[in-house]
This record gives C-alpha cells, structure tokens and sequence, in this order.
C-alpha cells in the first residue's frame, strides 16, 4: 500500500508505460509487416501471438533482473572491442533487422512480392511466428533494460510492461491496417528498421548513439509522411468533386494518346501536325470520345430532326406511294394521314410495297406497327436499352407537349459513335472546302463538330440547342442574313444558305494566330 500510495511511484509507471509504448512501436510495425504475408484469416492470429510472447519475455527477464545485470559484464574482446552477452544479443538483433529489412524493401522496390502465379502465395505461419520471437527477443531485451535503469520496484517495472503491451495490442490492429493500405508507409516504416538494426549494431559495438537523434530523426520523417497522406487526401477530395464519368473519360483518352486541344497545340513539335504527337489516329480518338460522351448526350443530338425525315401520306394515291418508296434509301417510315402530326403507325417499306402490289393499299391492321415514343430528354446511352427491344423499329421523338420532333434509329446511335453514315440521298454534313475550311450543315450535331474541328465551347451548358444552327441561332439572338458571320476562339462561322426560318449551310474558317508584331526600326 505504501507504494501505491507513493507519487513518485505513478509519475515512475506513467514515464515508463510512455517509453514501453515508444519502445515497441518499431517491435509493432515490424509485426504488421510480417503479418501481411500471411493469409487474412491468420493476420490478427500473428499479431496477439507476436504481442502476448513479447509480453511473456519481459516479464520473464523483469523477474530474472539479477541476470540481467551480468549481461552487461564483458565476456571477450576482439579487434579492440570488448563484448558483454547485452552487446552480442544487441549486434545480432541489429544484423537480422538490417538483413530482414533489406530484403523487405528490395522485394517492394522490385515488385517481387507481384510475380508469379496469379493464386497468392502466402508464407507459412510458423516461419511468420519464429521471426517475430526473434525480434521479441531484440526488442524486450532493450525495453526491460530501460525498465531496470527507470524504476527501482519490479511490481511498477511489470505493470508498465503489462499496460503497454495492452495499448499496443489495441493499437495493432488499426496500425497494421493503415500500414498495409499506404505502401510509401511500408517503406518509411521500413527505412526506420534499418536506422534502428544500424544503431543496435553500433550499441552492440560500444558505439552509444543517443536514443534522441534516433527519435527526432523518425519524427521529422513520419511529419513529412503525414503532409503527404494529407495532400493525397486534399487531391483525391477534390478529384470526387468531378463526377466520376467525367473522371474516367479523361482517364481513358489520356491512355489513348487523346488530350484536350490546348494541351495538344501545345505539345505537337514544330512544324508536325498534332495527330503526330498522338500514339492513336484522330478517327480512334474521336470514336472513344463519341462512346464516352453518349452519357451526357440527350436524343436531340442524334435524332433525324422532323423537315428531314421521309414519311408516308395515306391520303396519297397509291402509285404516289408505290413511287417513294422505291426512291427513299429508308427501310423503316412513319406513316401519317395528312400531316406527320397525325402519325397512324410505323412500318416497314417491303411490307407496304407487298400491300400495294397484292392489295392495291395498304392493310394498316396487318402492316402497321404502334410507334414507339421516347421523349426528346432521354439520354442517349437510355435509348439503346429502348432500341434493343425495338426489334429493327425506329423510336419517334416527342418533346414535353407531346409535340413531334424526330426519329431516331440504331444508325443513329453508330453515327454517335464512329461519324456519319450517309444515305444515297444524303451528302456528310462536314464537308471539307479546303486547307482550314469547312462546309457545314447547319443541322449538324455539335459533339461532332467539336470532334471535327478539335475545339471545345459549343455546346449548351442548359441544353437548349444541340445542332449548329441551334449555337448561332442563341449567339446572334436574331434569324441572321446570309454572309453573317460569327467568331469562335480561332474559327469564323459565316452563314451561306437560310431556308425560312433555319440556317441550312455554314462556311468555317481556320482563323491564323496573330503574328507578333515586329519591332519599330530605329
């Protein structure tokens, strides 16, 4: 009672636990590492064994303190250096964590821990258990040492060796998780292996290093450590504020060789084309872009607007009907009577060719087919799953009052993808006109555009428009006049041809870059 009534006593068990604590936190990373090579079931197993043996072998050598003692008489010298049991337990400590440390740090610089079978091929546990007796054996030693020099009362020397090895066996756990899931961890914690078996060696040498160098040392490096865990951390924070499509799209088409155009003028050599500082063509860049993208197009991008689809009038004279569908290319037509506000079905032109040449007219009941309808806000990558149980029928495109806008087909979703796929009675709405030049439709869709002229901003942040016609319509703010023109970053947007109301051709222009002006003669 006298000594728990002591307070020189506490303060005593108090130092001492904290030094326990410091002591073994390279004994417990040495743990951790070693009980990552086992397989999960067997990891926790490892690190209670490890801990409960290194308990064991404290409180064997605190009762044996006598012994302990004569440790530090010499037995022998060589080569002028006198060698006491303590020193050899200490240099031989120190060898093995050099070896084991090396070896550990050549296996993850390697990559060597990576090769082989594709089946993890894990150490044995007894093997895994050995070594950690072993580093018990170094590590006590120079724990109980501490103890001894400390504390006069073997009681208070095993209740600090008892509570630390508590908070240590707490802690392991949590450690070792954060230890195997930061690999530059493993390696610092590893580097801090060799600093600790180089000053055994030197303490088993009769070379004292003061344990605070060592310390201060560990702490500049785990403070270095900490701001990089924490900028890693900042920067992955700030990367989720990018919504992950955008994230692995980026990702993809920097693998492919593909970057924004800023940074490929930037990086093309002098006096070579940009495609030649790409490893991928321009076409295989444009068709990644164009299956990336399709997430964030909607239906109006892609559709066939209504002033171009070919349709068929009931209303019509059979022979009127006979005759465009022998001149259309299309396999598929809406068929209306009177307007295509008034849609009767969808059908497929062999079908109503067979009516006509059997009938005469044609059987709505047995050839028609019930449109199908998306709305014109369906994202794009959604209208494949409705087109994949159309069995080959076009979807008809409604906007939110139910209005008609357009048809879209599977052909569409490919010309998403890898370009325009022209019928016989269409032209590419992307024409070349020259070095620089382009002419353009004025329906041309603008995620191709971009493609196209290898710029960016077109586009309608709220979605309002999606065509060319669309971009300029909403800059101008007025119908133009034919020759008008428009400036975008370094390419000029002059209209060619109006239709009423829609702009129907448009000629780009590569602008040049202003030279630098020269400097005045003197």
């Amino acid at each position: 009672m006298e000594l728990l009534s002591d307070p020189a006593t506490w303060i005593g068990l108090a130092t001492l636990v904290l030094l326990e604590i410091v002591l073994g936190i390279d004994n417990l990373i040495f743990i951790a590492i070693l009980a990552e090579k086992l397989p999960p079931h067997q990891r926790d197993k490892a690190r209670v064994i490890g801990l409960s043996l290194a308990l064991l072998m404290r409180l064997m050598l605190l009762s044996v303190i006598s012994w302990l003692v004569t440790l530090t008489t010499p037995l022998f010298s060589m080569f002028g250096f006198s060698f006491s049991g303590r020193d050899l337990i200490l240099l031989l400590g120190g060898l093995f964590l050099l070896f084991k440390a090396t070896t550990e740090l050549h296996e993850r610089l390697e990559g060597v821990t990576h090769k082989g079978p594709a089946t993890a091929v894990y150490a044995s546990f007894s093997v895994v258990v050995a070594q950690i007796v072993v580093l018990d054996a170094v590590f006590s030693l120079d724990a109980v040492i501490t103890a001894v020099g400390m504390v006069n009362h073997l009681p208070v020397m095993m209740a600090a060796v008892v509570i630390s090895i508590g908070v240590m066996l707490l802690a392991s756990k949590p450690l070792t998780r954060f230890v195997n899931a930061h690999p530059t961890v493993v390696v610092l914690c590893l580097s801090f292996l060799l600093m600790i078996g180089l000053s055994l060696v030197a303490e088993g040498l009769g070379f004292h290093l003061p344990k605070g160098y060592l310390y201060a040392a560990i702490g500049f490096s785990v403070m270095i450590e900490t701001f990089n865990q924490l900028a890693k951390r900042n920067l992955a924070r700030e990367e989720a504020r990018i919504p992950l499509r955008d994230r692995t799209a980026e990702a993809v088409l920097r693998l492919l060789g593909g970057r924004p155009a800023p940074e490929m003028a930037a990086a093309a050599p002098a006096g070579g084309s940009v495609a030649a500082a790409s490893a991928f063509a321009p076409e295989e860049r444009s068709m990644v872009g164009g299956v990336l993208t399709l997430a964030e197009r909607d239906v109006r991008s892609i559709m066939t607007p209504r002033s171009d689809i070919s349709w068929i009038d009931l209303n019509e004279a059979p022979d009127v009907i006979r005759d465009k569908l022998l001149a259309a290319p299309h396999a598929m037509f809406p068929v209306c009577r009177g307007s295509l506000d008034e849609i009767v079905g969808v059908a497929r032109a062999k079908d109503l060719l067979a009516d006509l040449l059997r009938f005469g007219h044609i059987d709505e009941q047995a050839s028609l087919r019930a449109p199908i309808y998306v709305p014109d806000s369906t994202i794009a990558i959604k209208l494949i799953e409705t087109l994949r149980h159309a069995r080959g029928q076009i979807a008809l495109v409604s906007d939110e009052f139910g209005l008609f806008k357009g048809v879209v087909s599977p052909i569409d979703i490919l010309e998403a993808i890898a370009g325009e796929f022209p019928d016989e009675d269409e032209t590419l709405e992307i024409q070349p006109a020259g070095p620089g030049k382009w002419t353009v439709s004025g329906s041309v869709d603008l995620h191709q555009l971009e493609q196209a002229l290898h710029t960016e901003g077109l586009l309608s942040e709220d979605g309002s428009y999606s065509s060319l016609g669309g971009y300029l319509l909403a800059n101008f703010g007025y119908m133009p006049k034919v020759d008008e023109a428009l400036i975008h970053e370094n390419f000029e947007f002059r209209i060619t041809g109006i239709d009423e109301r829609r702009i129907t051709t448009v000629q780009i222009h590569r602008l040049e870059p202003p030279r630098p002006s020269e400097p005045a003669a003197e």
